[in-house]
């Protein structure tokens, strides 16, 4: 678990070492060596004591509202190390950006008092049984009313318990049975990677032909999007010529796990793990000659596949979620230049997502009346999605539906020419 103190902001990452230096005693003053004594000494003591009673009373009087001023702590449980740390930051910082932005603009307004709000953020190193055990700790030790987590295995953990100990899990990740499970105390942050299937199977299909080689990754998510990819290539009318899934957290040569795809002449690729290797999966079919189109599933990011191929260029034809930086609507333009201004880098989903629902999160304790129950706070999600102006919803959550699931007007990336062009998944007409 985190063990380093860090304040950033609104950011706290816990310590186990004490709390020093909250009280300092008032020095005492030898008054003999100030040239005073006797009782004229003390006298004019008295007087002093007396006079700062009365100012710190009437400060008190005069004080009200930075009495009634109070912390909440917001949760974060994810990977601050190892080989998933990136991608844990990434969605960290876009909670840290809102929550910031809240406090500097007085914080939330609930009952007459004034709130403000602290991230708390463990280390789980994308671990499902260290998530839960920071999971039970902050919400012990911070009174955290929510905790986000990026990773489905630290959700499904935190889904055995959260409900009995009140606390909202704020799940960012798109596997659908996330909220499908009847956990009351759930919200999944992106949209079900399900709404993705029939936009790229129409876009690829419809572009490239019927042959679908699958060579996505072997982990537990890259399954569930296969699963779902197959039979829906073949009820579409299409057929699946090759399955070979890989491991592309081990590998770094996949020279033979493509070449056994390729060589069954497809006209599309499924691909898809962490954003590097799926871009070495890609460089190796285009370098095995193939020349058809790549369906990217949503863990790998389009702009960061790019980045190590040196261009676009070899993701002609590639379909995939779309990069918050190519979004021409006004809500995400205007969360780019923020961040960028704020951070000197460009944001990814990650951070879109998580501004989203921190924002949306901090809008329902205001509607609950309350940033400790948080079965309020689930209740005013929807309403609160809503109710966001675009800069506050850069990621475009329109509502939460029953279940907990969220929803927005899905947009996709396609790369033609080298360029990145943001599609529509319903209509699959360009966004303007």
């Amino acid at each position: 678990m985190g063990t380093r103190l860090e304040a950033r902001g609104t950011v706290v990452r816990p310590s186990r070492r004490p709390l020093r230096g909250l009280l300092r005693m008032t020095p005492v003053v030898d008054h003999e060596q100030d040239g005073e004594k006797g009782d004229d000494a003390m006298t004019k003591t008295r007087r002093e004591i007396l006079a700062g009673a009365a100012a710190a009373a009437a400060l008190g009087k005069a004080g009200p509202a930075f009495a009634q001023e109070e912390t909440v702590a917001i949760g974060w449980t994810g990977p601050l190390s190892g080989g998933a740390a990136l991608y844990g930051k990434n969605t960290l910082t876009g909670i840290e950006m809102a929550a910031r932005e809240i406090n500097e603009a007085g914080g939330l307004k609930i009952d007459g008092k004034t709130c403000k709000l602290n991230v708390v953020a463990l280390d789980d190193k994308y671990s499902p049984s260290e998530a839960a055990v920071n999971a039970k700790r902050l919400r012990a030790q911070y009174k955290a009313p929510v905790i986000f987590c990026p990773h489905s295995g630290g959700n499904f953990a935190m889904q055995a318990f959260n409900e009995q100990d009140g606390f909202l899990i704020g799940a960012y990740t798109s596997v659908p049975q996330m909220t499908e499970r009847g956990n009351k105390l759930t919200l999944r942050i992106p949209p079900s990677f399900a709404g993705y299937v029939d936009p790229f199977i129409r876009m690829t299909m419809g572009g490239f032909g019927k042959k679908l080689g699958m060579a996505g990754a072997d982990h537990d998510y890259a399954k569930a999007w296969a699963a779902l990819m197959k039979p829906a290539w073949i009820k579409a009318g299409g057929t699946v010529v090759a399955e070979n899934p890989m491991s592309y957290n081990k590998d770094s040569d996949f020279y033979s796990g493509v070449s056994r795809v390729t060589s069954a002449d497809p006209n599309v690729m499924f691909v898809g793990g962490a954003s590097e290797p799926t871009a070495l999966v890609i460089k190796q079919a285009r370098e095995l000659g193939f020349q058809g189109g790549f369906m990217v599933m949503d863990q790998a990011k389009l702009d960061e596949i790019a980045h190590v191929l040196g261009g676009y260029e070899q993701l002609e034809g590639a379909i995939g979620t779309l990069p918050v930086v190519f979004d021409p609507r006004p809500g995400p333009k205007d969360f780019v230049v923020r961040f960028r201004k704020a951070y000197n880098r460009d944001p990814g989903s990650e951070a879109s997502y998580n501004y989203s629902a921190m924002n949306a999160v901090a809008d329902a304790m205001k509607l609950g009346g309350s940033t400790t129950d948080a079965a309020k706070i689930m209740a005013g999600l929807s309403e609160s999605f809503k109710a966001l102006p675009p800069p506050r919803n850069p990621s475009g959550i329109t509502n939460v539906d029953a279940n907990g699931g969220s929803n927005v007007l899905l947009t996709v990336a396609y790369v033609k020419g080298g360029k990145v062009v943001a599609i529509d998944a319903a209509s699959g007409k360009a966004v303007d």
